[in-house]
């Protein structure tokens, strides 16, 4: 029996992003430098699959910082933490590796400096996901207003209107981000905005390559951990480019075929923390029921290596 003939636009880039590969490089490393168990604040990327086998490679993934033992090493996540994170394991004499991306390390540094000009800073992210705490943290307690839609900046109440600057989280919808910048722009004019955008190369990148497949497909699928916020905001960006369906699936198990029933094309591509191995399978899933026939879609190319930290480094 003949299988039916689809389109599979396969989107680049996709997957792992420079900050994610570092960051699991970092837990590996950690793991052949000092043995079994090192432990990992947070999960070091939004992502299960990869979480599971650093797990079974013996990384610990707590919470807090004071589910670690002093004597073993602890990692802190890519989405980066708040000052008094490594503050208090310095206090409590613990070592730490910090795994945080550099791109986020970059807001971080952007917002202390903001601060110490006297500016109080808007940051534009989703409230409670990891990133946006370890960049709040980064200052005092109210140094930092909190908007996550164009609309919540009619309710800004900051202290001085002519001593603003913003922030964003690295991972938000290009779009969507210009929006509230707008917004922001018309209320505060005097707002300073970073000298080069927050939002990453590789967000920006992902969401281009969706902005041109989306449109050539009848559904799209984003492989991604449904925590992952760069994921989910694929997602939303095929969406708003036209295409009908857009899903997220963590892996090929997930896929509703009943939804995808009738197709004759689908697009595919996964988010910063998703490792390629995932979208094979999902691809391989695909083969299993249809004559596939896959058309590369590549808008931008990369190239961007991050070294890890120094303790981690191999002697020359």
């Amino acid at each position: 029996m003949s299988l039916p003939p689809l389109t599979l636009y396969l989107a680049a880039p996709r997957g792992f992003c420079a900050g994610v590969d570092r960051a699991i490089k970092i837990v590996e490393m950690a793991l052949e430098k000092w043995g079994a168990p090192v432990f990992v604040r947070h999960e070091i990327v939004h992502n299960r699959f990869v979480v599971d086998g650093l797990r079974a490679k013996g990384a610990v993934f707590v919470e807090e910082l004071d589910e670690c033992p002093t004597d073993r090493p602890v990692i802190f996540s890519a989405h980066g933490v708040p000052k008094s994170v490594p503050n208090e394991a310095a206090r409590r004499e613990m070592l730490f590796v910090d795994a945080t991306c550099p791109l986020v390390s970059k807001v971080h540094i952007e917002a202390g400096r903001h601060h110490d000009a006297g500016l109080q800073i808007v940051m534009i992210g989703h409230a409670g996901h990891p990133e946006t705490i370890g960049t709040m943290g980064q200052l005092p307690d109210g140094e930092v207003l909190l908007v996550e839609t164009a609309a919540d900046v009619a309710h800004l109440t900051p202290r001085d209107p002519e001593r603003l600057a913003f922030v964003t989280q690295t991972t938000l919808s290009v779009d969507d981000t210009a929006d509230i910048v707008v917004a922001l722009k018309a209320r505060f004019p005097a707002v300073i905005g970073p000298h080069k955008e927050d939002i990453c190369y590789a967000t920006t990148n992902r969401q281009e390559a969706v902005k041109a497949v989306a449109p050539k497909a009848d559904a799209l699928l984003v492989v991604g951990a449904p925590n992952s916020s760069n994921s989910r905001r694929l997602v939303d960006v095929g969406a708003k480019a036209g295409c009908a369906y857009a899903q997220l699936v963590q892996r090929a198990a997930d896929i509703d075929w009943r939804a995808l029933d009738g197709i004759r094309s689908i697009a595919i591509t996964a988010g910063a923390s998703a490792p390629e191995v995932l979208v094979n399978e999902v691809v391989d899933a695909f083969r299993s029921r249809y004559d596939v026939t896959i058309e590369p879609v590549e808008t931008a190319q990369e190239n961007v290596e991050f070294k890890v930290p120094r303790v981690l480094r191999q002697p020359a």
